[in-house]
């Protein structure tokens, strides 16, 4: 199952999806400027192989819905999510508040 819904932090929008995969779900909060993403996400892929792209990202690992992905600190952050203020250990609310 996939649900995608709106999401309002401090008033400001973003969109969180969930997609429920066999033994694991996929967590994702984004706005069009950058997105904090379960331990799926490859940060060093895209700090790596993707850095012309100057993604704004962060991953939170041990996390099993939204709320969690919100209320956890972030376990690493592109180089481009650096430059914008977030940082390593910052909840990921806080990240995307520095998005918006």
């Amino acid at each position: 199952m996939v649900e995608v819904k709106p999401l309002f932090i401090e008033g400001k929008p973003f969109t969180a999806v969930s997609v429920q995969l066999p033994k694991t779900n996929l967590l994702m909060v984004s706005n069009e400027t950058g997105y904090i993403m379960c331990g799926a996400l490859d940060v060093n892929l895209l700090n790596e192989k993707l850095q012309d792209r100057k993604i704004i990202a962060g991953r939170a690992t041990g996390v099993r819905s939204i709320d969690d992905l919100l209320a956890a600190p972030l376990e690493l952050v592109t180089v481009e999510a650096e430059k914008r203020g977030i940082f390593k250990g910052m909840t990921g609310k806080d990240a995307l508040l520095k998005m918006a």
